[in-house]
Formats: C-alpha cells, sequence, structure tokens
C-alpha cells in the first residue's frame, strides 16, 4: 500500500475494492476521496458505453491510437450482449428460472454464445486480432465445416477449381464451366492487368462476370451466397471487384489450415472476446467503470456531446462512442432477425459428423427475400459437456412467428434436446456524428428481453467487423492499417 506522489498530494491506493483513495495533502491532513470521482473528474478524448464486442474492440484500436479513453457499462461485467452464459444463465433468461434439467450435464461446462459467429480465417477480425496483438489472450481451433443447403440436401461448399470437379452440386458441364470461373478468381490480381482478362471489375457488375463464364443460377446461387457470403442477391447489380474479392477471402481462408472449412472459433467461445479487447485497452492506458447506473449523454447548447453523466458525476470527453441503448432516439427501426437457440446430442444430419459447421441456406432455396444461417458448436471447442451440442438457427425476419419461419432449418438439425426462441429488431443510426460528435454501432433490439444487440443474423464476423472499422475511420479521420503477418496466428485442427 506504498504511496504514489499525484500534483501536490500524496495518494495512498487502498485494495483494489474499495471504492475509495486515502489522500494527504500534508503531514496532518488526510482525507479519503472517492476512486470514481478522481475518474470523472478528468477530461477523455473519447468515452464509450456499453462493453460489447464491437465497443470493446474500438475502445482498444483508440487506446492504442494514444487516445486518452474512458470506457463505461451500466452492467456489471463486460462483453453486455456478446457475453458467454452457462446453462443456468441460459436457463434463467428464457425459462425464468434457475433449475435446468440435470441430464443436460454441469452448468458450468456450458458457454453459450448469445452472438455466435465464426471469424473467417484471414478476414478482418483476425487482422484486427494481430493487429493489436490480442491473440495472446485467446486460443483457436479450426471448424470443421462448411455447407450450403441446395435443392433440399446438404452439400459441401466447393471453394477451388479441384473441388468443383469433385462436388455432386453440379453436373458435369457446369463443373467444367465452374472450374475455369474459380480458376480466374484465384489468378485474380489487383496489381496484374493480364488477370483481368480485359475486365474492369469495379465497372463490369457480378452478374455480367457470371455472365461470360455461363454459370447457371443453381451454381450462382451456393458461389454468391455460401462463397461470398453475400445475404441476398442485391451484390449481383453491383460492381464485381467486392464479389470477386470475398470469394478469394473464402478459398485463401480455406487453404490456411487446410482443413474443412475456411473459419476459425476461440475455445470456450468468443465470451473472452471483449475481455482480450479490454484488457487492451487497460494495457494502453484506458480506464474502465463498470455498474454505473444511467450514464447518461450530456449535449451543449448546441447538441453537441461534451460528457456523460453517471451518479452524479459527469466526465467530460470529446467524443462518445456507443450502443444504441444509451442514445434511442437517435436510431432508428430497419428490419428484425429470428434466432432459435437449440441444445443437442448429435451433430447435425449430412454434415459428415462435424463438430462444428457453418450451413447456409440460400433465400430462393426457401423462397425468401434473406438467407437462413445454421451455426453448431460443441464440446470440442469447449462450449459444451461432451456429447453435447449446441446450434443456431437465424435469419431476417419476415414474419412475427419465429418458430414457423426458422422451421426449414430447424428441420434439418434433427432431435433437439432444448429449443430457445427470440426475435428482435434492428437498428442503425440517424444522428450526424459531425454535429452531435456521437458514433453509434448498428444493433438490433430484444423486443421481448429489453436490451440492444449489436449484429445481424448471420453466422460469420465479416459485416460485423466492416461496422467497427467504418466507425474507426470516422472517430479517427484515417483508415486501420491491417497488412498484417497472418502467420502471427494460428489454430489447432479438429480431432
Amino acid at each position: 500500500m506504498g504511496p504514489a506522489e499525484d500534483l501536490f498530494f500524496t495518494v495512498y491506493k487502498l485494495p483494489i475494492y474499495s471504492p475509495w483513495l486515502l489522500v494527504s495533502y500534508s503531514s496532518t491532513t488526510t482525507f479519503y476521496v472517492s476512486k470514481s470521482y478522481l475518474i470523472m473528474d478528468v477530461e477523455y478524448d473519447v468515452i464509450v458505453l456499453g462493453t460489447g464486442l464491437k465497443e470493446c474492440i474500438l475502445s482498444g484500436l483508440l487506446s492504442v491510437d494514444g487516445l486518452k479513453v474512458l470506457h463505461m457499462d451500466r452492467n456489471d461485467y463486460y462483453g453486455g450482449e456478446s457475453s458467454s452464459l452457462n446453462l443456468v444463465q441460459l436457463w434463467k433468461r428464457f425459462r425464468g428460472d434457475n433449475k435446468p434439467p440435470e441430464q443436460l450435464g454441469s452448468s458450468k461446462e456450458y458457454n453459450v454464445d448469445m452472438i455466435p459467429k465464426f471469424m473467417m480465417a484471414n478476414g478482418a477480425l483476425v487482422r484486427v486480432l494481430i493487429h493489436t496483438d490480442v491473440t495472446k489472450y485467446l486460443n483457436f481451433k479450426a471448424v470443421d465445416g462448411s455447407f450450403v443447403y441446395n435443392k433440399s440436401k446438404i452439400y459441401k461448399v466447393p471453394a477451388t477449381d479441384v473441388e468443383a470437379l469433385k462436388s455432386p452440386l453440379m453436373g458435369l458441364f457446369e463443373k467444367r464451366r465452374a472450374r475455369k470461373f474459380f480458376i480466374y478468381v484465384q489468378d485474380y490480381e489487383d496489381n496484374d492487368p493480364k488477370s483481368h482478362e480485359g475486365l474492369d471489375l469495379t465497372k463490369v457488375k457480378a452478374r455480367d462476370i457470371i455472365s461470360k463464364y455461363g454459370l447457371d443460377d443453381n451454381t450462382v446461387d451456393f458461389i454468391g451466397h455460401a462463397l461470398a457470403l453475400h445475404i441476398d442477391d442485391s451484390y449481383l447489380d453491383e460492381p464485381a471487384l467486392d464479389f470477386i474479392k470475398r470469394m478469394k477471402l473464402y478459398a485463401e481462408s480455406l487453404a490456411r489450415f487446410e482443413g474443412g472449412s475456411p473459419y476459425i472459433y476461440p475455445l470456450y467461445g468468443l465470451g473472452e472476446l471483449p475481455q482480450a479487447f479490454a484488457r487492451l485497452s487497460a494495457v494502453y492506458g484506458g480506464t474502465y467503470m463498470l455498474n454505473k447506473p444511467e450514464c447518461k449523454v450530456e449535449f451543449d447548447a448546441n447538441g453537441k456531446a461534451f460528457g456523460v453523466t453517471s451518479e452524479g458525476e459527469t466526465a467530460k470527453c470529446k467524443k462518445v462512442v456507443c450502443d444504441p441503448s444509451y442514445l434511442p432516439d437517435k436510431v432508428k427501426k430497419v428490419g428484425k432477425v429470428a434466432r432459435a437457440i437449440c441444445i443437442m446430442s448429435h451433430p447435425i444430419p449430412e454434415t459428415s459428423e462435424s463438430h462444428s459447421v457453418q450451413v447456409i441456406l440460400p433465400q430462393k432455396q426457401l423462397g425468401r427475400k434473406s438467407d437462413m444461417y445454421l451455426f453448431c458448436c460443441s464440446y470440442t471447442h469447449n462450449v459444451a459437456p461432451k456429447g453435447k451440442y449446441i446450434a443456431f438457427v437465424s435469419t431476417e425476419a419476415e414474419t412475427d412467428q419465429p418458430e414457423a419461419e426458422l422451421k426449414p432449418g430447424i428441420e434439418l438439425l434433427g432431435p433437439v434436446d432444448e429449443i430457445f426462441y427470440e426475435i428482435y429488431d434492428r437498428y442503425e443510426p440517424i444522428n450526424n456524428h459531425d454535429e452531435d460528435h456521437c458514433f453509434i454501432s448498428e444493433a438490433s433490439f430484444l423486443s421481448f428481453l429489453y436490451y440492444y444487440v449489436s449484429y445481424d443474423g448471420t453466422t460469420h464476423f465479416e459485416s460485423t467487423v466492416q461496422d467497427v472499422l467504418a466507425m474507426y475511420s470516422k472517430i479517427t479521420g484515417k483508415v486501420l492499417d491491417l497488412s498484417v503477418d497472418l502467420s502471427a496466428a494460428s489454430a489447432a485442427a479438429e480431432e
């Protein structure tokens, strides 16, 4: 409990759990000061509200950039909607009590992610993890398989010219056409005009380049949705460059660990990710305050945010970053997501006994406006007891009946031990951040659980991280350089 000089005062640090600091002004004058007061009585570059994954990534990145960051949350735990629940917590949230059936196994062996998403092995989130050296806090494992639903059956997603020739998804002549297209994608390089074959992909539409190779609608369906990971068919009328780069990312990620999919997933689930970025922020001088009620954003006469007030104390700042629950009047509803969480005692049928897997159901296969996603993980990633599997079925909701809407995906799971449904609204910011200095993440609102979820219905992180990177650029005025050595991160193969 040694002293640390602080201006004209000597501050004696009491145990970490104490809310007070013992301050000595002279040899005869001592008094106690609230830790909260000393933290709040400072001006920060940025105050971040909420400890969801998006907010924690931004807090870490901004702290690494040398900005003075205060990170606050009304909850007494990290993660927000990005947290992982044990079985008792899951039961209490959805069933209202804390007594799950004993046959489901030990509660503490469950780590059920509320926002289950795989990471592309060469994707943006992995690059952010390497860029910030957060990989040292986490261990990853390769995901077994990546599949697509086509004509009422599940197939492995072919991602290379070799796999195209072997895939039962296509007939003989279509395989040859697809192989040529895959070779074009694999060879394409921005800085090599010869690889462009006379096509300017910043102008040529995705639909036109597909027509050039004569691919049929069935092939286009799985390429666009299961490889390029587009959520609907609007990409077909947009410049083809993004479409081609998405396919290259999938193929390069697949080749990275030579597994059955391009994805990786952390052991014990995603709950450690927000805390890992929180550690990063703290290492670079960020300050965290949990269990802070209200957290009211204060605005001046011109509508510009200048601070955040909690428990009668106001911390001043230049900018505020938050999830929409802190500024609900600055967002608008843009859609809904329907989701089912299932506990099973077997892998998803027709997925080669995969212990971890993604299955994408393209919109046309279901007669819908958007895709449906199946996510499954198990005890091999330490998210459930031995022999248990956690599956999620999610989609952009088109009705108010999640049970009926998710039925096509749930039927593919086979028997389930337990199932939980939820439906929530999606929101996006409507404010002008240049005017009010508020930077709000896109989010969803669970209509019957009353909290925000800053994620869409997909089962991968690519769209999520793009939102984070866009916010980072708006806040700092610069683009984050993600040119990193990807070999700095590794993942164990599935056993």
